[in-house]
């Protein structure tokens, strides 16, 4: 460990809030592509991607000057008056979606929150008030105390209760559990197309179907939860667009401005009104820095054919780690869609799993005890999954 490194690691244990634990021993100076380099100039091949928000790698030129240009001009002004760059983002991604109106803020917490409070004040302003939301079971929605209320897992929440009231659970891609709870006093649906936090567990196709049914049928809204699914992440602009269903509500984040912090929900026009005048807002909320970032982001999924490159990595990636299963009794399950993937073991070895790629060149998330998670840039070539499937072969047959 060099000099530079233990300054860095002493600073951040006497001052920093050890929210996160003990870090992995390691501190990244730059990045090019899907690479990252340390304090020793030691490269990485980055298949987490900063948990799936460095949609165009690190140090895109597109991105990065794009950033440079708006950073020389304006970072930030009010939201009292017009911004160019918000504008021009939201036209772009009502264009791309289903939604009439879009709202900005700072992160996926904070778009789950205003999805939130919207779909109260949807009922409330209508003259009918329904509180009540539905959630599924292992699901995660933020840390605030809002979206840790919606969100299915006890220990997000426990320390800190009592929670925002009106939440119920229901296991996920349970039709039936789903049926037994939505009624017509339920406000909102929030599901998630593929819930990251708890394994990488993809929602079933007609599970997504019967929760868009009975919100109908009930008229409660469907709240779809993209922040980690969206922009291009699963080989759609958005997950649920492979799901055949339209949601009245979609929350954005990690992957919309390439690492620049923002967050975003869409609506449509009718459930929109749930907002009056003052009821939300935001003071860094689509600063023209952000907006600038996202646009150029959005700009270069399409230039780039971004989206095709999903899916035919995608694909490769994902079926080379199903083959190494097969030849691997440590890896249970392969699960996922896009590039965003989970690598179920069937012992508690993430973990070590993790440290040992750490070690050898490798970033890659983990979740739990037994699961690990890749959601690399989108920019990611057949030839360097590739690399990284033998690399990864290779470590895991030293774990005993």
């Amino acid at each position: 460990m060099n000099d530079q490194l233990q300054h860095i690691m002493d600073l951040d244990d006497k001052y920093y809030l050890g929210v996160f634990g003990k870090r992995s021993p390691v501190s990244f100076t730059h990045g090019n592509g899907i690479y990252l380099y340390d304090t020793d100039n030691k490269s990485y091949m980055d298949m987490i991607g900063g948990i799936a928000v460095n949609a165009l790698g690190h140090s895109h030129p597109k991105l990065t000057q794009a950033i440079a240009d708006q950073a020389q001009k304006l970072i930030h002004c009010s939201n009292y008056y017009y911004i160019e760059a918000q504008s021009l983002l939201a036209e772009k991604l009502v264009n791309l979606s289903f939604a009439d109106k879009v709202f900005f803020c700072n992160s996926g917490a904070e778009a789950n929150e205003a999805a939130l409070k919207l779909a109260r004040g949807y009922f409330y302003h209508k003259g009918s008030p329904r509180t009540k939301i539905v959630s599924a079971l292992k699901s995660f929605h933020g840390r605030t105390m809002a979206t840790i209320s919606a969100t299915g897992q006890d220990k997000f929440r426990t320390p800190f209760g009592p929670t925002v009231p009106g939440f119920t659970y229901v296991p996920f891609n349970d039709i039936a559990a789903l049926k037994a709870e939505v009624d017509e006093t339920t406000c909102a649906v929030i599901l998630e197309p593929i819930q990251g936090e708890s394994g990488v567990f993809p929602a079933d196709k007609a599970y997504f179907q019967a929760a868009r049914e009975l919100c109908d049928a009930t008229g409660a809204l469907l709240i779809v939860d993209e922040i980690q699914t969206g922009i291009g992440r699963t080989g759609s602009l958005f997950a649920h667009e492979q799901l055949g269903v339209t949601p009245d509500i979609l929350t954005s984040a990690k992957g919309l401005a390439g690492g620049v912090p923002i967050g975003a929900m869409l609506t449509t026009d009718e459930v929109a009104t749930g907002f009056h005048i003052g009821d939300h807002g935001s003071t860094f909320g689509g600063n023209p820095l952000a907006c600038r970032a996202s646009l150029t982001v959005l700009e270069v999924i399409c230039e780039e054919h971004l989206l095709e490159n999903v899916n035919s990595v995608g694909i490769y990636l994902k079926n080379a780690l199903e083959e190494l299963m097969i030849t691997t009794p440590l890896i249970s399950e392969v699960r996922g869609m896009g590039l965003l993937i989970g690598i179920g073991f069937n012992s508690p070895i993430a973990a070590e799993v993790k440290a040992l790629c750490l070690e050898n060149g490798l970033l890659v998330g983990s979740i739990g005890a037994d699961t690990i998670r890749l959601a690399p840039p989108l920019i990611l070539t057949i030839s360097e999954a590739q690399l990284f499937v033998s690399t990864f072969s290779r470590l895991i047959k030293t774990i005993q």
